[in-house]
């Protein structure tokens, strides 16, 4: 039985795209790139921590409750 392996890189892979990137942005632009990812990325998690909390949550349901019964 033979098998396949999906996105199965290896270092030659990552070379190459590596290589193609720096043709394609030029060495100055992708530390600018990846620092705006990086950024994204922590954005993310701040939300989903935010999203998480026990008290945002019983906050938004009071308040809501009381603004309908007035």
């Amino acid at each position: 039985m033979n098998t396949i392996t999906i996105l199965a890189l290896s270092w030659q892979h990552i070379l190459i795209v590596a290589v193609l990137l720096v043709l394609l942005f030029g060495g100055k632009k992708i530390p600018e790139l990846m620092r705006g990812v990086g950024s994204g990325i922590k954005e993310f998690k701040d939300a989903v921590k935010e999203e998480d909390k026990p008290g945002s949550e019983n906050k938004t349901s009071s308040t809501n409750n009381n603004s309908s019964s007035n």
